[in-house]
């Protein structure tokens, strides 16, 4: 199978194209099946309803008044699921993490088309302040913005230990009929002992841009000074 109309390509060239098509094909149908093993999960535990602070919607309206919202608040309608980003900032996070940076700065532009499907929300161990001037230098402005505070919300879902360090993570809930709310699935960059930074890569299109390349992705890492 032919993918461009070029001159010139040679038999080598396209033999090992087409393997690599072949291995594309094999890759795509076994993202599918982890999908799908993902979504026949069976129902998880009930969790706390666990409550968070936040600020006015509009970033630019300062960070008062705050108020106190819930996890099952999380929800906006009946029949979503909500995936939550656990940002490294905050508490032995003294400075946000650039990767986590980057994630919540890809986040924020297709979180209006997210929003068509599930909710989506966004929770540092920072306080308000801090995380709302962080996220107004990215200009996060459709992203929904939560401190958890003192609670016990970060520690429970894996993405902070004892000490207070953090550590980045994507959690998904659903929410019962009678409107418990109950874990369905958290991922960390973390897969095993021998597999590090890599457990979230399929939520940005960073990696996945330089994998097309000649050189890789090598050692590259997020920086905010751009």
């Amino acid at each position: 199978m032919r993918l461009t109309h070029l001159t010139g390509e040679s038999a080598e060239y396209l033999g090992a194209r087409e393997e690599l098509r072949q291995a594309e094909i094999e890759l795509m149908r076994h993202r599918e099946r982890v999908a799908d093993l993902r979504r026949r999960l069976p129902l998880g535990p009930i969790v706390d309803d666990y409550v968070f602070e936040e600020g006015p919607a509009d970033l630019g309206a300062g960070d008062a008044p705050t108020r106190t919202v819930r996890l099952g608040e999380l929800f906006t309608r009946p029949g979503r699921d909500l995936v939550v980003y656990h940002l490294m900032y905050g508490k032995q996070q003294t400075e946000p993490c650039p990767m986590c940076t980057m994630w919540c700065d890809g986040f924020n532009g297709v979180a209006r088309h997210v929003a068509q499907n599930v909710d989506l929300a966004i929770v540092a161990a920072a306080d308000l302040p801090t995380l709302r001037a962080h996220a107004r230098k990215r200009k996060w402005t459709d992203l929904r913005l939560l401190s958890a505070g003192a609670g016990t919300f970060k520690y429970d879902l894996g993405s902070e230990d004892a000490e207070g360090n953090q550590d980045s993570t994507v959690s998904v809930f659903t929410r019962d009929d009678d409107g418990s709310v109950r874990h369905f699935y958290s991922v960390h960059p973390r897969m095993s002992d021998d597999i590090d930074q890599r457990g979230i890569d399929l939520l940005s299109p960073v990696w996945h841009l330089l994998d097309l390349t000649r050189k890789g992705r090598g050692d590259w890492f997020a920086e905010l000074g751009y």
